[in-house]
């Protein structure tokens, strides 16, 4: 792999188990683990603090400006504040999508992303990993499931903290999320063409890790052969 940094881009919609998998692979590998969706809800409800509606214009401009995003541990401090486990619930959820698809905001986190990348070995989820951010990734996963599936994730995940939410809500968020992520100008969530697609229906963190795990073995072995 050219002596490059080892990078791990792993996209793939909401619910389909991509944090969970990439730190546990992150772990095994002994790398870093960048969670850019984490960035994205961070930065998200920063904005709708500020009350700064998500449509491009100078007020998004002059709050991203002063709106400081540092990375810590795999911890996301917003103006050196930790974003905490608000960027988990449905009000960041809710938010996240529109606030994603606006260029400026774009912009503003693929150079602190590549930056982590160009740092040090990472494994990193997001929706845009393989096509945009870190095209020149070795290892290139697109994990998926079933809608109902994900969504069945999401509101177990939602239950264990107790957030008043209900099945059906979840799997209409899920189809929301997808529809507005696929259909974005700027980035939207496909399988980059040299990726591979993992379907994690039926199958355990432990065994989507391992099948990543692989893969990583194979890149490995093909770079140090070239």
């Amino acid at each position: 792999m050219s002596g490059e940094p080892l990078i791990v881009a792993i996209d793939g919609p909401a619910g389909a188990g991509k944090s969970t998998v990439a730190r546990k692979v992150a772990e095994s590998l002994g790398i870093s683990y960048l969670d850019t969706g984490a960035l994205y809800r961070a930065i998200a409800l920063a904005l709708d603090e500020r009350r700064i509606a998500p449509a491009e214009g100078p007020d998004l401009n002059r709050a991203l400006d002063e709106i400081s995003i540092d990375i810590d541990g795999g911890d996301v401090y917003i103006n050196g504040k930790s974003a905490g486990v608000e960027i988990r619930t449905p009000r960041a959820d809710a938010l996240v999508s529109s606030y994603a698809s606006l260029p400026a905001v774009r912009r503003r986190l693929l150079s602190l992303q590549r930056e982590q990348g160009r740092k040090r070995p990472v494994v990193a989820d997001g929706r845009d990993m393989a096509t945009v951010v870190f095209p020149g990734a070795p290892v290139k996963i697109f994990l998926t499931a079933t809608d109902e599936e994900r969504a069945r994730r999401r509101f177990k995940e939602l239950k264990e903290r107790n957030e008043p939410v209900s099945f059906e809500k979840v799997l209409e968020q899920i189809r929301e999320r997808d529809k507005a992520d696929s259909g974005r100008e700027i980035a939207p969530l496909k399988m980059a063409a040299d990726a591979v697609e993992v379907v994690t229906d039926g199958l355990s963190i432990e065994e989507v890790a391992q099948v990543i795990l692989s893969l990583v073995g194979r890149a490995s072995n093909e770079g140090a052969e070239s």
